[in-house]
């Protein structure tokens, strides 16, 4: 039986040796260091399951961002898992999410969730922002500036009426 500190210095090294080879763009060897690989985004409610579940997750990125890192910055231990806090950065010089190349840099703060059954990882549960990439990239705004207030009126007249309506009888 392993104890509590040699439990927390596999299951952190099992990550470490992840996210290095998520880094290296070396899917393989990423995927190997799952149980069980299984990615969730938390930000579209994308499930990626098994091997080449995952391994398309991963496929799409890089074609997306040939060059995206993840950046880790601080990680912290939980019963059940470790939890990384970092940043992912990478040119959209690709097809992503059916959003033809822009040509921009995204840099952008997260959160991923490591899930272990005891030192096996079974899953990484990954959470941003998802306005964030996507006013990076060009293609939304942010809705506190001029040209936000503007982009949400024309997008959703009807949201954006009922809620002028609603606000001038709560006065």
């Amino acid at each position: 039986m392993l104890d509590g500190a040699e439990v927390r210095k596999r299951r952190e090294a099992t990550v470490r040796e992840h996210m290095e080879a998520e880094n290296a763009h070396d899917f393989d060897r990423c995927i190997a260091a799952f149980a069980h690989p299984r990615y969730e985004i938390v930000a579209t409610g994308e499930v990626w399951d098994g091997h080449s579940g995952v391994n398309a997750l991963l496929q799409e990125n890089k074609r997306g961002f040939p060059d995206f890192q993840f950046h880790p910055e601080s990680v912290h231990h939980a019963p059940e898992a470790v939890i990384v806090e970092g940043r992912f950065t990478g040119t959209q010089l690709g097809t992503w999410r059916g959003l033809p190349p822009t040509g921009r840099k995204v840099d952008f703060r997260l959160i991923i969730v490591f899930q272990f059954d005891g030192d096996r990882m079974i899953c990484e549960r990954t959470y941003f922002d998802i306005g964030t990439p996507l006013r990076q990239l060009g293609v939304a705004r942010d809705p506190n500036t001029l040209a936000g207030k503007v982009a949400t009126a024309l997008n959703h007249p009807v949201v954006v009426g009922k809620a002028a309506v609603r606000s001038m009888f709560r006065r």
